[in-house]
């Protein structure tokens, strides 16, 4: 074999252990799942939408600083929420029954909620909306289930 031909076998060999290693890593990401449960619904109106939040910035109102969205249909009051290839870290959850699938979780004049609501370890705000703190989790990876209960104010 010259020269140009053992070039080719490494970058071919090179080619391949980048493959293997974007075919592992892509596994192993897909992997890494949060499974939420979405519980204490009213009825099967709308949908249910989720956002994984990875800091307290804009949590739980802007969804716009979630990391990560999932909206999930409603079957006899229930819905899953799913994040798959999330990284470990630690995380919160906010969810809203959007009951009139406008995109927008609707609120009185005083701007309490009029669909429900929730969050990750059940968390409760106190005159407002619960604080990350209240809502966060630890991810080490692999998959996670968890169960949040829908409130209506």
């Amino acid at each position: 074999m010259g020269v140009g031909g053992a070039s080719a076998a490494r970058l071919r060999t090179a080619a391949l252990g980048c493959l293997f290693f974007l075919a592992v890593w892509r596994v192993s990401a897909q992997e890494n799942v949060i499974h939420a449960e979405i519980g204490g619904l009213r009825n099967d109106d709308g949908r249910v939408l989720c956002a994984l939040f990875s800091s307290a910035d804009g949590f739980p109102k802007d969804s716009g600083k979630a990391i990560a969205h999932a909206a999930a249909v409603i079957s006899k009051r229930r819905a899953v929420c799913e994040f798959p290839g999330v990284a470990a870290g630690v995380y919160a959850i906010s969810v809203f029954h959007d009951a009139n699938a406008n995109g927008k979780l609707d609120t009185n004049l005083l701007g309490m909620p009029r669909e429900g609501v929730g969050a990750s370890n059940d968390a409760k705000g106190h005159f407002g909306p619960p604080k990350f703190d209240a809502a966060k989790f630890r991810f080490a990876g692999g998959r996670l289930e968890m169960k949040i209960t829908v409130q209506y104010l």
